[in-house]
């Protein structure tokens, strides 16, 4: 658990950290636009909030709303008849589909971080996919001033769609319950690194969510999640914990959507894709991972010029004694030290949930004594991967 110490432990009571924070009631009275309460979660309905959010005024006291919502409340909402013309979103159903056949005829699986292969088919940046084969549909598509409303009340403006469609296949066995992006990526030892106030910054760098592209009944697995779970501070080094996940079992609300519905959630709420038991239907989701426009640095900088212009410097040192603190020390002050973003589709997770950063690289270089001309070509390759596709 988190203590005073300004670290947080996967040791102690974490189920108990958990209980104190998730068995509330979430009250209707609490949220004005809201239209429902179901299995503890919010409910919104797209249509009643359309008019309201015309005026400036009336706009920002929805995002309020919302915003408070995410990240004081329950955690998750769903936004009913997001489209409400749903011909578009069948439209890019279409190109998503293709892209998935096309996946297929290659022989490549492409699967999610927390699921079993097989279970489910994943197509990794979508958004620019679509881009490229449909830019009318792309439009149309992303004129939804829903996804902007929400985005913008959890991250302010200038910030940055991504998504992946996940379809869960029948029979598809359900994910682990986790914590997503940023710290949710990373194993509980990576996570005890990072300061408990870094703990709190994660989950407002990004917005969670997902657009159904077919219905989802309850028997087709939609998304479980665990309302209120977003507020326990020691969650990224807690998801893992056999107890936590035993609980979340027996707990989790799961909203069933339509074809054009949306949900929203806190990514530090626990959650997880469901079973679908059925043996027909493919259920088809549009994830989305928002990120923030201060998730960047002031400069532009090569890291790769960088990297390789001290490497030879870095030799020397290490043969004239440096320490691994010492030499890690300048890596970290030059070299792209995170993972991520990345191509998926070229550079996929091959060990743990993300993909070896170019400090990684220059790292590992360095402690097996290789050449200037070697690292160079690693950090080329590694570039190379991590480029998107061109049409």
């Amino acid at each position: 658990m988190a203590t005073t110490s300004g670290w947080v432990s996967n040791k102690g009571d974490l189920l108990a950290e958990l209980k104190s924070h998730v068995e509330v009631k979430t009250q209707l009275s609490d949220y004005k636009f809201a239209s429902a309460v179901e299995q503890n979660a919010l409910v919104y309905d797209c249509k009643k909030l359309a008019p309201v959010i015309t005026s400036r005024d009336g706009r920002r006291e929805v995002m309020a709303e919302l915003c408070r919502a995410l990240l004081t409340g329950p955690g998750i909402f769903a936004f009913k008849n997001m489209y409400s013309d749903t011909s578009i979103v069948d439209r890019v159903s279409e190109t998503f589909w293709q892209i998935i056949d096309e996946q297929h005829a290659r022989g490549e699986a492409k699967g999610d971080h927390y699921a079993k292969p097989g279970s489910n088919d994943r197509v990794w940046n979508v958004q620019e996919k679509l881009a490229l084969r449909d830019p009318d549909a792309f439009v149309d598509y992303y004129r939804n001033d829903f996804l902007t409303l929400v985005a913008t009340a959890w991250l302010g403006p200038g910030y940055q769609v991504t998504t992946q469609v996940n379809v869960v296949n029948p029979g598809g066995d359900a994910q682990q319950p986790h914590r997503d992006y940023h710290l949710g990526f990373m194993t509980d030892e990576q996570a005890i690194e990072f300061p408990v106030h870094v703990h709190g910054v994660s989950p407002l760098i990004t917005l969670q969510g997902a657009v159904a592209h077919t219905d989802m009944p309850r028997e087709t697995g939609p998304t479980m999640y665990l309302p209120h779970s977003q507020k326990m501070v020691s969650g990224y080094v807690a998801w893992r914990n056999e107890s936590v996940k035993k609980y979340f079992s027996e707990s989790y609300s799961q909203l069933p959507l339509k074809k054009g519905d949306g949900a929203f959630f806190n990514p530090a709420l626990l959650h997880a894709a469901g079973t679908n038991q059925t043996k027909d239907i493919k259920r088809m989701a549009n994830l989305t991972q928002i990120g923030s426009a201060f998730g960047r640095t002031l400069e532009s900088v090569d890291r790769e010029q960088m990297s390789n212009a001290i490497y030879p410097a870095l030799r020397a040192r290490k043969a004239a004694g440096w320490s691994e603190h010492e030499l890690k020390t300048v890596i970290a002050a030059s070299a792209e030290g995170y993972a991520f973003p990345t191509n998926l589709d070229r550079d996929p997770p091959l060990k743990g949930l993300a993909p070896q950063s170019q400090a990684d690289f220059v790292w590992q270089a360095l402690a097996s004594d290789q050449t200037p001309e070697q690292l160079r070509k690693t950090l080329a390759a590694l570039a190379e991967r991590q480029k998107t596709d061109r049409a």
